[in-house]
């Protein structure tokens, strides 16, 4: 009976195939592995072997921030030709002091018109690139400034712009 059995290099090849793929996919298992551990390593060996407290810089943005008001998202007609262009934008407001956050959340009608009132009279031009959004921030800044009288805006940071 087993002379009867015949050699079949086609099933002999698959086989080979088959080893020589399992062994490649092994091997890329083996190499994540050991890249993800290397570099972790090399990641957490930064963090605590890095320079010390006094040494590192602070960035001032982050570590002094202050107190901040969400202006909800409204929606208002910009100047065009055509009168079918509008700004839709939300915003947050950050302030230097609590009791400029307390002024601004009880004058918020007042605000929201200002702001209404300054986003409406620009074009869409002006509004459609970046330099037109950091000129309304700039604007809006000075507008804020004027209404408060505890405290100061010192930053506006849209969270939402569409413009069409």
């Amino acid at each position: 009976m087993a002379a009867n059995k015949k050699y079949n290099p086609d099933v002999t090849g698959a086989v080979r195939n088959q080893a020589i793929g399992f062994v490649v996919v092994l091997l890329l298992v083996a190499g994540s592995i050991i890249g993800g551990w290397l570099y972790y390593s090399s990641t957490s060996k930064k963090s605590v072997s890095g320079p010390s407290e006094s040494a590192r810089p602070q960035v001032d943005s982050e570590v002094n921030m202050g107190p901040m008001v969400d202006i909800r998202e409204f929606i208002v007609n910009i100047i065009s030709d055509d009168n079918s262009h509008y700004l839709r934008t939300s915003m947050t407001i950050e302030l230097s002091n609590q009791a400029a956050y307390d002024e601004i959340n009880k004058g918020m009608p007042k605000i929201r018109d200002a702001i209404l009132m300054l986003a409406s009279s620009k074009t869409f031009e002006e509004l459609y690139d970046v330099h037109g959004k950091k000129q309304l921030k700039a604007e809006l800044l000075i507008e804020l400034n004027e209404m408060l009288t505890k405290g100061e805006a010192v930053a506006i940071y849209f969270t939402d712009f569409v413009v069409q």
